[in-house]
């Protein structure tokens, strides 16, 4: 049974930092893509950041330069350390993972609620 897990979210004011992470387990973690998303209130859920198997990233283009996905497949983790924050930043958070070679992400958190106050 895979199950993804996410801790990290919380208040945090403008121009502040969180630093978000999900334990996977269940799966075999280097053979797997993951991704962050978020979804904001009345808006559709959005990928902000990507991490291959092989560890190649990609980003929201209003989070680069600010957000930095890794991973730890020693640990089966995968982090987005979110520096700078901004208002509309706030969301709920997911951890998804996508087998590779595989065009959609299968395996989802349940997610972590992230408000950054003005």
């Amino acid at each position: 049974q895979v199950q993804l897990v996410e801790s990290g979210g919380g208040l945090v004011q403008a121009g502040g930092s969180l630093r978000l992470s999900c334990a996977a387990s269940g799966l075999t973690f280097g053979r797997y893509a993951m991704g962050w998303y978020r979804q904001a209130p009345g808006k559709e859920r959005e990928l902000v950041a990507a991490i291959s198997s092989g560890g190649s990233t990609s980003y929201l283009d209003s989070v680069k330069g600010r957000f930095t996905i890794s991973r730890d497949n020693a640990k089966n983790t995968v982090s987005l350390q979110m520096n700078s924050l901004k208002t509309e930043d706030t969301a709920v958070y997911y951890c998804a993972a996508r087998e590779a070679g595989i065009g959609s992400y299968s395996y989802w958190g349940q997610g972590t609620q992230v408000f950054v106050s003005s």
